[in-house]
C-alpha cells in the first residue's frame, strides 16, 4: 500500500511475505510485471539470523516468549561445534507449519485457531535448506547465515534447534539478503522509491521484468510472434530453436528472435524431441506477456 502511495500506482505485488519482526529485502513488482508475481514466488531466498538461546516461545520468535523462573542455559558450544551439531538441518528436513501462521487448515488460519485457543495438526513441508553457516555465538546469541527453499520457517529452524539442544530457542532478529541473485544491499528503501518516483529518475532503477524469467526457452518465428497473443497452437515448424534442456511438463518461455520473453508456458514435448515432434500440441500457455 506504500509503494501504490508512493508512485501512484494502483497494480502493485510482492513475491513473498516477511514476518512484522523482519527485515530486508522484498521484491515487488509493478504496472504489468504484476503478471508474473506467481512465478517469482517459488525463488531461493538467503537470510542473516539471530536464535536466542534458552528460553522458548510460542510464536517461535520474540511475540510469544514463554516466561519461566528458571530458564534453562545456553549451551557452552564453539561456533565450530555449533557447525557440526546443525548438520542435521543441512539439506532436505521436514518442517511443521508453525502454529501462528497464515496457513489454512478446514478454512481457518492456523493463528486464528491458535488465538482462539484450539490446537490441531499443522501440515509438514518438505523444504530445502542450501546453506546453513555459524556466524558467531556470543551465548545465549546465535548468528547464522541461511540460503534456503521457498516455504522454509526460519521461526521453525530457530525452535527445532532449540529442541534439540534441549535449552529452547526463538528467532530473536531476522533480515532477507538475496531472492534469486538480487541482493538487498541493491535494494531502494520506500522512502527513496517516492523521492526517486517523484524526480522522474524511478524508471531507470527498475528490473525489466521480463530479465527476472530464468525459465528455459523455445524461440519462435516472427510470423508466430503475432499470433503468440490470441493463444495459438504452437507447432515445430513455429520453432527457430531452443536454449537450455527442459523436459516434458516444465515451465518454459516463448521467446522472439531478439530474445524477448512473449509467454510463459508448459512443454508438452522435451527439449530434444521438439523440433522434430508432430505431436497437435508442444505447449500450454500459462500466462500471455505481451
Amino acid at each position: 500500500m506504500k509503494i501504490r502511495n508512493a508512485i501512484g500506482q494502483k497494480r502493485v505485488g510482492h513475491t513473498g511475505t516477511l514476518d512484522p519482526q523482519a527485515e530486508g529485502l522484498l521484491v515487488i513488482c509493478i504496472g504489468s510485471a504484476t503478471k508474473i508475481v506467481q512465478y517469482l514466488s517459488n525463488f531461493d531466498k538467503s537470510y542473516e539470523a539471530e536464535i536466542y538461546l534458552g528460553q522458548s516461545s510460542t510464536t517461535f520468535d520474540s511475540e510469544g516468549l514463554i516466561t519461566s523462573d528458571s530458564p534453562k542455559a545456553a549451551p557452552d558450544f564453539s561456533a565450530e561445534e555449533f557447525s557440526e551439531i546443525l548438520d542435521e538441518f543441512r539439506g532436505s528436513i521436514s518442517q511443521k507449519v508453525p502454529a501462528y501462521s497464515a496457513v489454512r487448515v478446514d478454512g481457518k488460519r492456523l493463528y486464528e485457531l491458535a488465538r482462539a485457543g484450539k490446537e490441531v495438526e499443522r501440515p509438514e513441508r518438505l523444504v530445502t535448506i542450501t546453506e546453513l553457516e555459524v556466524v558467531s555465538y556470543d551465548k545465549p546469541r546465535l548468528a547464522i547465515r541461511v540460503s534456503c527453499s521457498k516455504g522454509t520457517y526460519i521461526r521453525t529452524l530457530a525452535d527445532d534447534i532449540g529442541k534439540k539442544l534441549e535449552c529452547g530457542a526463538y528467532l530473536s532478529a531476522l533480515k532477507r539478503t538475496v531472492v534469486n541473485g538480487l541482493l538487498l544491499e541493491n535494494a531502494l528503501t520506500i522512502d527513496e522509491v517516492e523521492k526517486l518516483h517523484q524526480s522522474g529518475e524511478l524508471k531507470a532503477r527498475l528490473l525489466s521484468f521480463r530479465d527476472m524469467l530464468n525459465f528455459r526457452c523455445i524461440f519462435v518465428s516472427d510470423i508466430f510472434k503475432e499470433k503468440v497473443i490470441s493463444g495459438a497452437n504452437l507447432t515445430s515448424s513455429d520453432i527457430s530453436g531452443t536454449d537450455g534442456s527442459f523436459s516434458t511438463g516444465d515451465r518454459v518461455l516463448l521467446k522472439d528472435q531478439e530474445g524477448n520473453a512473449l509467454a510463459i508456458g508448459r512443454a508438452e514435448v522435451d527439449s530434444l524431441e521438439i523440433l522434430k515432434s508432430t505431436d497437435s500440441k508442444i505447449f500450454t500457455y500459462s500466462r500471455v506477456l505481451n
